[in-house]
């Protein structure tokens, strides 16, 4: 087993390793200004970014729920990884040859936790795959691929590959790589039988399926053999890579795309994906084996940055068929998870993209996206559909059936517009008619919903107030912020002081210098400031600092607890009020205020001393403490004065 890896290893890592570029690879950043980024945070769910990256700090922190670190702890809270894991794996991404303190010099490939084992794996599996294809037993495959208009550069650019029909083809190859049956069988790509390890995939055309990084993490097998009878599609099963509820299939692919056009075209297949990229819709997507749901909205939000309504796209592709049509009105539950517009586009005769493209171009798949509808009307025109109407009953029935879609229409102003429109597509010209009922049905429906969130919100509330004040920066759980009460008071005007001026400490120390290592960490009045105070005593002082990310790096290792590292970076990511050029003229009245509030505080306590000695009685101390009480009177006048210049 491997030993510790050595700090000069990591911290090469962390300097290769850029915190935006690596954060970039799971959601979109934007300026937020002040050389900060912001993003909708991986860690919740949220309407509005607030996930901060400052790249010259190296730092993240989510202002809604607390996360934070550096670019280590990102990747281990995104992959769930261990730290060593974390290490490795960005290292093996940047090129750092690691040691480890047993004198080793060994990356993931042949030392380092299961995950990296397993994407070793699967990248060899792939490999193999895609080599197979090209042999006479993958004939099959690539006369598959042919027949939908596929080239062999296609299939090399998405990485399709042939599973031979051999019990042991894989395995045997995995084995021959150096990895033991327990990795095989843990990431899905081989399944215990009597004599040991087989394939799972056996004679199919193999699609692999990445996350956000890049990483193979499982693969998509469609069945080619007629003899065949498994399921027509057979995916990875779950693993501790591959989760299908959160996995979309080509978003690898697309993120940039997606991120720049404010687009993402949700298809059915791996060959729609295809087809659509090669026509020219870079920004198609499908879920691998499973119905579009929560977690991948979440996946599509962030790389979105679904944050202004009516800007971004979200556009589902379907089938035409009474299935596909199923399909459609099912996402139309999960529409308002998004703050982006979504829409729908149904090819009328049925065909899918990849079969739209063979028969009738690229230019085909390109107008069958620019044709979409809004996802709310084609819900209503569907319910209209089923009805007939020409007569008087038919129109009633319609209008009963399609109530309840507009009805169900959080936003009041769009419900409205929609039973409007739902009157004119009726026929009945009777607009507060269909008004009426439309508002019966929505009352009944978001009446309840109202009532149970008011229920819900009072503890939320209560909650959230309680988190708020629990500023020492941690993040409290569940259970304890209810509880938890800060001992000092965040709004007080000099506990923002102590926090503006520790965030200068940490963001910019050169413009504090020595003076600030002067001030002891019982001069700030939150505790948790005196403990960060204290943490940047032990680093040195701000004196010693030069590289900014490395000293903020050296704040986090000595940290105590995970308490005082989210605290530390929060105070690393939070805009300072002067980070312009006034910086300086700033730092020096914070540091005037804390010092006169730490010299009132020293001459209150020689007065009382002072007051409790008898000169007659004590004639040696009582001068001396009278002395000291006119140097600190002489101290503080001279920090007023300075204080009052540098505004």
């Amino acid at each position: 087993m491997a030993g510790r890896i050595r700090n000069e290893d990591i911290a090469l890592v962390r300097e290769r390793s850029s915190v935006d570029a690596v954060i970039g690879e799971y959601l979109q950043l934007r300026n937020a200004g002040g050389g900060n980024l912001k993003g909708l945070c991986p860690f919740h769910d949220e309407k509005s970014p607030s996930f901060n990256v400052t790249p010259s700090r190296g730092l993240y922190h989510c202002f809604g729920c607390g996360a934070g670190g550096d670019v280590i702890k990102f990747v281990q809270e995104i992959e769930h990884l261990s730290f060593t894991e974390a290490v490795e794996r960005l290292a093996a991404q940047a090129g750092v040859q690691l040691r480890y303190e047993d004198g080793g010099a060994r990356g993931p490939r042949q030392d380092g936790g299961q995950r990296a084992r397993l994407i070793e794996a699967h990248r060899a599996a792939a490999e193999y795959y895609a080599e197979r294809l090209n042999s006479p037993d993958g004939a099959i495959g690539r006369t598959f691929l042919s027949e939908r208009g596929f080239e062999p550069a296609d299939a090399e650019r998405f990485g399709v590959g042939f599973a031979p029909r051999e019990w042991e083809g894989l395995v045997g190859h995995l084995r021959r790589r150096g990895f033991a049956d327990r990795d095989i069988i843990a990431g899905g790509l081989a399944k215990e039988g009597r004599r040991g390890p087989m394939d799972r995939f056996r004679g199919r055309l193999m699609w692999p399926i990445r996350d956000l990084s890049g990483d193979v993490i499982g693969f998509g097998a469609r069945r080619l053999y007629e003899d065949d009878d498994g399921p027509k599609y057979l995916n990875t099963p779950e693993s501790p890579l591959f989760h299908k509820g959160s996995v979309l299939y080509g978003a690898d692919l697309a993120k940039r795309e997606i991120a720049k056009r404010r687009q993402a075209v949700v298809v059915e297949g791996y060959t729609d994906v295809m087809a659509c990229h090669l026509a020219g819709v870079p920004t198609a997507i499908a879920t691998c084996g499973t119905s579009f749901g929560d977690d991948h909205i979440k996946v599509l939000r962030r790389l979105l940055m679904d944050q202004d309504e009516f800007r971004g796209e979200v556009i589902f592709t379907f089938d035409g068929d009474a299935a596909g049509r199923k399909a459609a009105l099912r996402a139309f539950d999960d529409e308002q998870k998004f703050v982006s517009q979504t829409f729908v586009a149904v090819q009328p005769d049925g065909l899918d993209p990849c079969d739209l493209r063979i028969r009738h171009g690229d230019a085909a798949v390109r107008d069958l996206i620019a044709s979409r509808l809004p996802l709310f009307e084609f819900a209503v025109r569907s319910a209209i559909e089923q009805h007939d109407l020409d007569t008087v009953e038919g129109r009633l029935s319609a209008l009963d059936a399609a109530a309840p879609v507009v009805a169900a229409i959080k936003d009041r102003s769009r419900r409205h517009l929609y039973a409007v429109n739902l009157d004119r597509w009726l026929g009945f010209m009777d607009e507060q008619f269909v008004l009426r009922r439309v508002r019966e049905l929505a009352n009944r429906r978001h009446g309840r919903a109202q009532n149970g969130n008011h229920r819900a919100g009072n503890g939320r509330s209560e909650n959230g107030g309680a988190r708020n004040g629990a500023d020492g920066g941690g993040r409290p759980g569940a259970g304890e912020r209810t509880a938890a009460r800060p001992a000092f008071d965040p709004s007080d005007p000099e506990v923002q002081r102590e926090r503006e001026l520790l965030k200068l400490a940490v963001q910019r120390p050169a413009v504090l210098g020595p003076a600030f290592d002067e001030v002891p960490a019982e001069a700030f009045i939150a505790p948790p400031h005196a403990t960060v105070r204290a943490v940047i005593a032990d680093a040195g002082g701000v004196a010693t600092a030069e590289n900014v990310a490395e000293w903020v790096a050296r704040l986090l290792e000595l940290a105590p607890d995970d308490q005082v590292r989210d605290l530390i970076t929060r105070l690393g990511v939070e805009p300072a009020r002067a980070a312009d050029d006034s910086g300086d003229r700033y730092a020096v009245e914070l540091l005037s205020r804390i010092q006169e509030r730490q010299l009132t505080r020293m001459i209150a306590d020689a007065k009382s001393k002072l007051e409790r000695l008898n000169p007659v009685e004590a004639p040696d101390e009582y001068p001396r403490l009278f002395g000291d009480l006119v140097a600190l009177e002489q101290q503080r006048r001279v920090l007023r004065e300075r204080g009052l210049g540098a505004q």
